[in-house]
């Protein structure tokens, strides 16, 4: 949350090869990838980064990032978001954005700190797994897209999702930005 980001200098995004601004946040985050396709095989062109889902409730618009979303066959398979600190917090809000983000519910969800990981199934809500490795191979996750294709996501579940993220992502941070000293 926040603005308050240590620049500590630019390096090369591990994704897009583009020189971006160094923070520690940004350190984990290139980790939480490089673990991703060099330890789970999957595909540097299957992940997208930095993605900005706009959220409207009663009428206000805002925007929550989404870390990573792993496309496998075009079908969107996984959500990542990080964020510093405790992970149970961020469950609510990733899956609500895993329930957002496609007219489908993208089936896994992983929230992590860049230490530790949560893999949600995000139909339950249940952790499935703990840490980056818990999250399946890329040939496990193909062959589960294809006997388990995604559900669509009901008006009234799309509804819930917008306003638990507008309230647990957005609002929070907009509190934090105009009202804390360090965000500023």
């Amino acid at each position: 949350m926040g603005k308050g980001y240590v620049i500590l200098g630019e390096t090369t995004d591990f994704l897009t090869g583009e020189t971006i601004t160094l923070t520690h946040d940004e350190q984990a985050r290139q980790q939480i990838v490089r673990y991703i396709v060099e330890e789970k095989g999957y595909q540097k062109n299957e992940i997208a980064s930095r993605i900005m889902l706009p959220v409207t409730v009663d009428g206000k618009t805002g925007h929550a990032r989404i870390d990573f979303v792993v496309r496998l066959e075009g079908t969107a398979y996984a959500i990542v978001v990080y964020g510093p600190g405790s992970l149970v917090s961020r469950h609510k809000p990733a899956i609500a954005a895993a329930c957002l983000i496609e007219a489908y519910t993208v089936p896994v969800t992983v929230v992590t700190n860049g230490i530790d990981a949560h893999v949600l199934d995000t139909d339950t809500g249940k952790v499935i797994g703990e840490g980056l490795a818990a999250m399946a191979p890329r040939e496990s996750a193909v062959a589960s897209l294809r006997a388990h294709p995604p559900a669509p996501v009901s008006e009234k579940r799309r509804e819930k999702a917008g306003r638990i993220l507008y309230v647990m992502d957005i609002l929070t941070e907009r509190e934090c930005d105009d009202s804390c000293e360090l965000c500023r």
